[in-house]
């Protein structure tokens, strides 16, 4: 059973930076693909950003350019480098599994790109 808890969130500028780590308290080799999500306030969560245990990555159009996700299974982390924030990218960012079947929802990280 891999616990995972996310950190990093804060306030930003538009145009800024964040970084978002996601530190699991056991071996995600063994995790096919992992993922990043979100969910602002009165929305649906949505998938942002996956890589899968050989580093192969996807992204949401919406974030494409901008997000990048990678990760370290010697640290057991999955990282999420946000730049070129928006107003839109506001929201509860959370880790999870993607494939092969995704865990239980942590708290997530709170986002907030603001002026």
């Amino acid at each position: 059973q891999v616990q995972l808890v996310e950190s990093g969130g804060g306030l930003v500028q538009p145009g800024g930076s964040l970084r978002l780590s996601c530190a699991a308290s056991g071996s995600i080799f063994r995790i096919n693909a992992m993922g990043w999500y979100r969910q602002a306030p009165g929305k649906q969560r949505e998938l942002v950003a996956a890589i899968t245990s050989g580093g192969s990555t996807s992204y949401a159009d919406s974030v494409k350019g901008r997000f990048t996700i990678s990760r370290d299974n010697a640290k057991n982390t999955v990282y999420l480098q946000m730049n070129s924030l928006k107003p839109e990218d506001t929201a509860v960012y959370y880790c999870n599994a993607v494939l092969p079947v995704r865990g239980s929802w942590g708290q997530g990280t709170q986002v907030t790109v603001s002026s």
